[in-house]
């Protein structure tokens, strides 16, 4: 699986260059931008319905309002039931298929990288991003709920678009980081590590 980093595009060129050495430099490179745009203008599947960015956002929040207002109503009721205690926040997931026809766009007439484009994508690819990276999740974040369903929505409700079909997301910055060794933990490592290994020697019978 390949993996492709919307936030520094250029690894995305190493990965096909090391996955498909034969190819040419200049097409590897074609290949690389088509995945890029693929993820960044990937669509959002809702409801059984395709939706593509930015064409379709308003298309998207009103189809989405419904299920939003009535998370909101019984989030609103629960919170009556269980005065006093911390409000419950509901994510609410967008599945995300990458756009082949956007990243197809950055191939012109070359029928032969479109085709390889959409075996990579048919395959699986590995999306790495920050919010900003993916039109839908960067829409979603920024969508006026409260105005769109006139004051109704509460922000209770997170919104979060999520890769699917084969492909994956990873998003930056959402993983818990590694906690950094002290100077005494450090050195306690050093000190076992250079210890040498003594062997067990039986005893003469």
């Amino acid at each position: 699986m390949i993996t492709c980093n919307l936030t520094k595009p250029e690894t995305t060129l190493d990965q096909v260059k090391k996955a498909y050495a034969k190819l040419k430099p200049t097409d590897a490179a074609m290949i690389a931008t088509g995945l890029v745009l693929s993820g960044r203008y990937a669509m959002a599947v809702y409801d059984g319905s395709q939706y593509t960015w930015p064409e379709d956002s308003s298309k998207l929040e009103s189809a989405m309002m419904p299920e939003l207002q009535m998370i909101t109503q019984a989030l609103e009721a629960e919170k009556k039931k269980k005065a006093g205690e911390t409000e419950e926040i509901v994510e609410v997931k967008v599945e995300l298929l990458p756009n082949l026809a956007m990243g197809e766009r950055a191939l012109g007439d070359r029928e032969d990288l479109k085709t390889l484009l959409a075996d990579i994508l048919q395959a699986g690819v590995e999306y790495v991003y920050s919010t900003t990276d993916v039109g839908w999740q960067w829409a979603l974040e920024r969508a006026n709920w409260s105005v769109l369903s006139h004051g109704e929505l509460m922000r209770r409700v997170k919104l979060k678009a999520v890769f699917q079909n084969g492909s994956v997301g990873v998003e930056m910055g959402t993983q818990a980081p590694k906690k950094r060794a002290t100077k005494k933990a450090a050195e306690k490592e050093a000190v076992a590590e250079e210890a040498p290994q003594t062997e067990e020697v039986a005893e003469p019978v």
